[in-house]
């Protein structure tokens, strides 16, 4: 019989990615296995899914892709207050599907194991149903599922939400340096709403899996990695093993913007042009949108700062409530950015619409600096590329992720809001001239650039990843036994 391991992403390009190159490197150094990995077309936007899974079955056969049916959702889309709370629901109702989908499998294949997404938790309940072992694949970083494992924890120390906390609060949790409570991840700071609840339930049962594999490589995050896997992080409890088996960077082109097509050819084309880690490249993921004030502002900033400059430009969110979950449209450039910005900026800039191929970008030798989101793909790539960063997150666990890469990795410079929300041109403008003409930045290149070939070591032969996934694939195999 067949031995078939089944992977249940979240609906995220982000999730789906890491999930897909999860499976593409254990087909890699363990060929007989099989992989299908079941998938929940979703009645909104997560960035490029279906171009991205036709593209991966093009290329990788020995991938398979189980579209379970959509679920309908009880509420309609302009009801719900976010893109966890909505996914949430969708994966939560999705729950019968799954447990056909596993069903359906197990009667013609030996399933090794199911490897979920942390917001795929419903399902962990349906594996241990079915006898299958359960291991989360958890695509943010060590740092994040240390503070993930500790939640519960946290949970109980504190009465009050952590919006509501002094600014000067700080929390401390093992591994980790001492968090303020206004960089905790969105979801986690108003414990009276729905994504609070959600995430919750989550971090209370990853700790109940017979496994946790993580998108990262040990060095990287050693201190972390060690307190998780001292069982400091879940003090009332057992912590299951944990699997460092990253960096997994997409071959594909990266998570950067929705879309696709004719842009990334321009942008390689432009970078062939340009001085030797010249160029900033500013890109903010697949979900990553600013208002048209802000978009401004970016484009004052990186005109006074003199530097070169691939900046992708996506439309700012709807003002319609009933569309803001859904694709925006490519974004007019000339009513969105300064009267002549781009005719004064055109001999060392380049703006590219909605996306950009992201891995491609980071890995050309005119690229010296990246301004990103903090979305923890993105930060692999930029590391795994040697590239450093300047750190602007946007929603998620990103501003959690600034304070682990500006204070604990030391590969970013910060970018600070006023008191109105706004990035002005002058702070951007600043932090981008800091990185790219300072000793400062300088001495960031050379740290980032030690990392990238830690990161290659990892994934070499004898490497610590690849030990990682050696022993996770043969702890699947004497379960089958």
């Amino acid at each position: 019989m067949e031995s078939v391991l089944v992977m249940y992403p979240s609906p995220g390009i982000g999730h789906l990615i890491a999930m897909v190159e999860l499976g593409k490197l254990i087909l890699k150094h363990y060929p007989s296995m099989s992989v299908t990995i079941l998938t929940i077309p979703p009645p909104f936007d997560t960035g490029a899914t279906a171009d991205y899974i036709s593209g991966v079955s093009s290329t990788t056969p020995s991938i398979t892709f189980l579209h379970l049916p959509t679920p309908p959702l009880p509420q309609p889309l302009s009801s719900y207050t976010s893109y966890p709370a909505l996914t949430s629901e969708l994966l939560a109702l999705s729950n019968p599907n799954v447990r056909h989908a596993l069903q359906s499998i197990s009667r013609d294949s030996g399933v090794l194991a199911v490897v979920i997404d942390f917001f795929c938790t419903p399902a962990l309940g349906v594996a241990g149903e079915l006898n299958i072992p359960a291991y989360y694949f958890f695509t943010s970083s060590g740092t994040g599922l240390a503070l993930f494992l500790y939640f519960p924890t946290l949970h109980r120390k504190n009465t009050q939400r952590f919006r509501d906390a002094n600014a000067n609060t700080v929390h401390e949790v093992p591994g980790l340096p001492p968090i303020p409570s206004a960089d905790l991840p969105e979801p986690l700071l108003d414990r009276s709403s729905k994504e609070y609840e959600s995430f919750l339930y989550y971090a209370t049962h990853i700790s109940k899996s017979a496994g946790i594999i993580v998108n990262t490589f040990e060095s990287l995050e050693s201190e972390a990695v060690k307190a998780i896997c001292n069982g400091l992080c879940v003090p009332d409890g057992p912590t299951p093993p944990a699997f460092c088996v990253g960096p997994l960077i997409s071959t594909q082109g990266g998570e950067c913007g929705s879309g696709g097509g004719g842009g990334g050819k321009e942008c390689l084309r432009w970078l062939n042009s340009q001085p030797k880690r010249s160029v900033v490249f500013l890109c903010f993921g697949s979900l990553g949108v600013f208002s048209e004030a802000q978009l401004k502002e970016i484009a004052v900033g990186l005109e006074k700062s003199g530097q070169r400059f691939l900046w992708v430009v996506r439309s700012p969110p709807s003002k319609d409530k009933s569309r803001r979950f859904l694709a925006p449209p490519d974004p007019d450039l000339d009513s969105l950015l300064p009267d002549g910005f781009l005719d004064r900026t055109k001999d060392r800039g380049l703006v590219v619409k909605s996306w950009a191929p992201q891995v491609a970008v980071l890995n050309h030798n005119s690229v010296g600096g990246f301004v990103t989101h903090c979305g923890w793909n993105s930060v692999l790539e930029a590391v795994s590329s040697g590239v450093p960063m300047v750190a602007w997150p946007l929603y998620a666990e990103q501003r959690f992720n600034k304070v682990m890469l500006v204070e604990e990795m030391k590969v970013a410079l910060p970018l600070e809001e006023s008191k109105t929300g706004i990035v002005t041109a002058a702070e951007l403008e600043k932090r981008v001239r800091e990185l790219m003409e300072t000793e400062k930045g300088f001495n960031f290149r050379n740290r980032v650039t030690a990392m990238k070939e830690e990161a290659k070591a990892a994934m070499s032969d004898g490497g610590s990843s690849l030990v990682a996934l050696d022993k996770l694939i043969k702890s699947w195999r004497q379960k089958q036994i």
